[in-house]
C-alpha cells in the first residue's frame, strides 16, 4: 500500500470522523470518512516486463464510501489475469467530490514516477471506474489539463492524463437535463474510452448513452458495450448479460493495443 499524497500535505477537504468501515450484510466491505488516500499494488501475473500496462481502480460507492474488494481488489486481480497491473484507489470520503479528483490526479503521476520500480509502462496507465468511481475516472480522462492543487514535489510536473478509460456503470455522467455533465470536458484530448452499462439499471444508463452519444458526435475513439441486463453496482458479480463484460473489456483493450 502506497500512500497518494507526502504526510500531512492532503490538499483541500478531509473527513470529519475517523475511517470507518460501512457495515452491510452483504459480506462487501466499504471504507468511509478517508482522509488518507492511498494505493495498493497488484502486480500483473507471470513475468512483468517494463511494457507492463497499468489500470488504476476507481470503486464506487456514490460517493459516500469505497466498496474497496468488490470494485476494488477483485477487479484488479481480473486485469492482473489478462497481463495488467493494478493499483486500487481509495480516495476520500464522504462526499468529497474535489477531493477524490484530486486523489486520481495525483495517483496518475504517482504511478508514471514509479513506472521504472514497478516495471510498467508509463504511457499505457489507464484508469477504471464504477458508479461514482466511473464518474472519477471520466473526470481524470477529461480534466487532465485543468491543475487541482498546487504542485508539492518533482511528481506533480508528470502528465496526470489517462492513456485509456474504462467506465462501468458510472454515475453522474448527465446534467439530468439531456446533455453530459458540466464537468466533463468533451473539448479534450479524452484518451480512448471504454463505456460499460446494462438497460435495466434505469437510474444511471442514461447518463451512459448521452456521453456516448456525445463522444462519438465530438469524433472521440471510444466504444459502448450495453447489456440487456445486469442492473447496477455488480462489479464481477453479475447474474445478468453485463457478466460479459470483463472479458469484452480485456478484448477492447488488445484491440485499443494496450494489451499484446
Amino acid at each position: 500500500m502506497v500512500d497518494v499524497w507526502p504526510d500531512g500535505m492532503v490538499p483541500g477537504k478531509l473527513a470529519s470522523e475517523p475511517e470507518s468501515e460501512v457495515k452491510r450484510d452483504d459480506g462487501f466491505q466499504r471504507i468511509t470518512n478517508v482522509s488518507r488516500p492511498t494505493l495498493t499494488w497488484f502486480p500483473a501475473e507471470g513475468n512483468p516486463q517494463h511494457s507492463t500496462p497499468l489500470i488504476i481502480v476507481c470503486p464506487g460507492g456514490g460517493y459516500r464510501y469505497t466498496v474497496v474488494d468488490k470494485e476494488g481488489s477483485e477487479i484488479a486481480e481480473r486485469f492482473n489475469q489478462a497481463g495488467v497491473a493494478a493499483l486500487v484507489l481509495k480516495y476520500r470520503t464522504p462526499q468529497n467530490r474535489d477531493g477524490a479528483f484530486q486523489d486520481v490526479q495525483r495517483a496518475i503521476r504517482l504511478a508514471r514516477s514509479r513506472a521504472a520500480d514497478w516495471k510498467i509502462d508509463p504511457q499505457k496507465i489507464g484508469v477504471i471506474g464504477f458508479s461514482a468511481g466511473g464518474h472519477v475516472a471520466a473526470k481524470a480522462s477529461n480534466q487532465f489539463a485543468r491543475r487541482s492543487y498546487e504542485p508539492l514535489d518533482q511528481i506533480d510536473s508528470l502528465s496526470c492524463r489517462p492513456d485509456f478509460a474504462v467506465l462501468v456503470y458510472p454515475a453522474y455522467l448527465d446534467d439530468k437535463q439531456g446533455g453530459v455533465s458540466p464537468d466533463l470536458d468533451l473539448q479534450a484530448d479524452i484518451p480512448p474510452t471504454l463505456v460499460v452499462h446494462s438497460e435495466d439499471d434505469k437510474t444511471h444508463v442514461v447518463g451512459s448513452r448521452i456521453y456516448s452519444d456525445a463522444l462519438k458526435k465530438a469524433g472521440k475513439n471510444h466504444a459502448f458495450k450495453l447489456y440487456a441486463t445486469g442492473g447496477h453496482g455488480y462489479g464481477l458479480h453479475s447474474e445478468g448479460e453485463a457478466r460479459a463484460w470483463p472479458e469484452a473489456a480485456v478484448a477492447w483493450l488488445k484491440q485499443a493495443g494496450i494489451i499484446r
